[in-house]
């Protein structure tokens, strides 16, 4: 399970929908729907949230915007908008954007070389709409051997 912090634009078309399908796991998690998954690390962050569902239905949302921009057709059914709040920050660490980014571009490299291209310029890695940044290194949630 991947719930990217890195803004979602940097996404080609799969990591996209891949991110989607994978929070909508996420949500179905959070909300007991299902028997595994539950102690998956990626979902840390959410899960110590005050309102863990507020927070995966708000990370939905954000996911949602981004496909829309991109003339994609998610459902928006699939999220609880009752349990969106915009307001809503997570905190994410410097060391994890730029984990992420590294990770991203590797995958890219492989996929989608165009994308990969247009993002061997980016200095600053931004995270989505859900995350402020923080310095540190790499989250805790992350797995040793991903590292």
């Amino acid at each position: 399970m991947r719930l990217w912090s890195i803004d979602f634009s940097y996404l080609d078309r799969k990591g996209l929908l891949g991110v989607w399908r994978e929070a909508l796991l996420a949500k179905a998690v959070l909300s007991f729907k299902t028997k595994g998954y539950r102690s998956h690390p990626q979902l840390e962050r959410f899960k110590n949230h005050p309102s863990p569902l507020k927070s995966i239905n708000t990370y939905l949302y954000h996911v949602f915007q981004q496909a829309q921009k991109r003339n994609y057709n998610f459902d928006i059914s699939k999220i609880d908008l009752s349990q969106v709040d915009t307001s809503i920050k997570l905190k994410v660490t410097k060391g994890q954007l730029k984990y992420e980014f590294q990770h991203l571009l590797a995958k890219l490299r492989q996929r989608d070389h165009q994308k990969y291209l247009e993002l061997l310029n980016v200095e600053t890695v931004q995270p989505n709409q859900l995350f402020y940044v923080v310095d540190g290194d790499i989250e805790s949630f992350e797995r040793p051997n991903n590292r």
